[in-house]
Formats: C-alpha cells, structure tokens, sequence
C-alpha cells in the first residue's frame, strides 16, 4: 500500500449510500418496465375485446361429417361451445331447422326463446 490511506469509516458509509442508491434506482427501472409492458398488454386485451365481433344469436351443430345437422343452439350455449362442430345462423335458418326435426340443444332451448314449441 504505498501512499494509500485507510478509508475513514464516514467515507465507508457514503460509499455504501452511493451503492445503494444505485440499485435502486436499477431496480426501480426494471419495476417501471414491468409495469408499463403489463400497462400495454391490458390495453391490447381492451382493444381486442372491443374489437371482437359479437357473438350469432344462433348456432347450428353439424354431425361429423360435416353434412348431417346435429342440434340447433341458442348462440351463448355452453354446450355447442364444447362441441366445436357449430356453425353461425341466421334467426331463419334456426327456424327452418327445428321445422325439419332437428333436435333443439336441451341446455340452451333454443326452440323456447324463438317460439316454437311442440
């Protein structure tokens, strides 16, 4: 150690502060990042929901084949969501369709809600 001298404990303790200071100011930059990537992506959820079509007011199911009509759903039913064989319809084309026999869903009774009952 030639002509270097001990660090006093005062200057220590700055050096200490100095640090400190610093790594929170780092660490409060990571934080101010975070928030404003998690600011954006909430603002695309909103835009992306307000952009979202809406949902048909009604649904037909189709068999596997892509041929045979299966059911006729209300267009929120829980249950043509889970089937994923449902195609949008018209408030016509879900008429026509219960008037050839096709079954009405029996969770969503589409048949109630267009006025044809049995």
């Amino acid at each position: 150690m030639s002509g270097e001298r001990p660090i006093s404990r005062l200057e220590a303790l700055r050096f200490a502060r100095r640090v400190v200071a610093q790594q929170a100011a780092a660490a409060l930059a990571q934080l101010d990042g975070w928030i404003k990537a998690e600011e954006r992506r909430e603002a695309e959820q909103c835009r992306g929901k307000e952009m979202r079509p809406a949902p048909p007011d009604w649904l037909i199911q189709y068999g596997l084949n892509r041929g045979n009509v299966d059911a006729v759903h209300a267009g929120d039913c829980w249950a043509a969501a889970k089937s994923g064989r449902c195609r949008p319809a018209t408030r016509e084309q879900a008429l026509e369709a219960l008037r050839r026999q096709v079954p009405p869903c029996v969770h969503c009774r589409p048949d109630s809600a267009l006025g044809v009952l049995d």
